[in-house]
């Protein structure tokens, strides 16, 4: 009788204990909301941040197509230059000689011709002869135009306005064909370009405007979306977009990067 007290007491105990646990136990977490077109993070979570570059409106970089040695470099490096203006000038003595050289080929050639052209009228030049002379002329203009398209390169033009964002080689300097002398920009206008999830596709559009904050001035500028990339990133599920400051501002510079102020909040939706 004892003995099925204590089993008794003993079954009532374990109950105790399992209900206590059951009681302490931690609930299981709730299941994540699906991640929605307005909130690009997931519902509830942190908006995913855009990043931005600035680019100038055009940039390129500048090449010798001749060897030579540099006799000027008018245009410093960040300095200011207008379209047409001569960024680069060449030391062409040589060159210019090879004009002359030609020209004088031209001068002779055309003497020929001419003189065989008034021995043909008295008969007395064959046809062979006189062909032969006006191929000669027609050989030796040729040269001419040949050593003159090489002079014309003896001096590199701006083709658009702008600055000169780097110089890669220095005055009295031999360079060869194909080498780089100088990065130029034109920051008359500059461009924004960052990448936006795929989904933003269906509320945002070219023209559409919003703020972006420029890390390096601590200032937020107004901007418009120019371009929409063509494709997106299968990987990423991103697009490529391109937009452009609104206004001009001299503090501004190539290079400077920020935060995009665009949402789907921000554009009424």
């Amino acid at each position: 009788m004892l003995i099925g007290v204590f089993s008794l007491a003993g079954a009532q105990a374990a109950q105790a204990a399992q209900a206590a646990a059951t009681a302490t136990a931690p609930s299981p977490a709730a299941p994540r909301p699906p991640v929605s077109a307005d909130d690009p993070a997931g519902a509830g979570g942190a908006r995913r941040e855009i990043r931005a570059q600035l680019k100038p409106l055009h940039y390129t970089t500048l090449a010798a197509e001749i060897g030579a040695r540099i006799r000027a470099l008018p245009v410093s490096e960040g300095g200011r230059f207008r379209q047409g203006q001569p960024l680069v000038n060449f030391d062409c003595s040589l060159q210019q000689a090879q004009v002359n050289k030609a020209r004088a080929a031209v001068d002779a050639a055309n003497t020929t011709w001419q003189a065989n052209q008034r021995l043909n009228e008295l008969k007395s030049v064959s046809t062979v002869e006189l062909n032969v002379s006006h191929a000669d002329l027609a050989k030796a203009q040729a040269d001419l135009a040949a050593e003159a398209a090489v002079v014309r390169k003896c001096t590199i033009v701006a083709p658009f306005p702008g600055r000169v964002a780097t110089q890669k080689v220095r005055e009295d300097q031999f360079v060869q064909p194909g080498q780089a002398l100088l990065d130029i920009i034109d920051d008359s206008s500059l461009d924004l370009e960052f990448l936006v999830p795929s989904r933003w596709l269906i509320w945002m559009k070219p023209d559409q405007h919003f703020q972006v904050q420029i890390d390096e001035t601590g200032k937020t500028y107004p901007a418009r979306i120019k371009q929409i990339g063509a494709s997106v990133d299968p990987v990423s599920q991103s697009i490529k977009v391109t937009a452009v400051i609104d206004g001009h501002f001299p503090e501004l510079m190539a290079g400077m990067s920020g935060l995009v102020l665009l949402s789907p909040a921000a554009a009424g939706h």
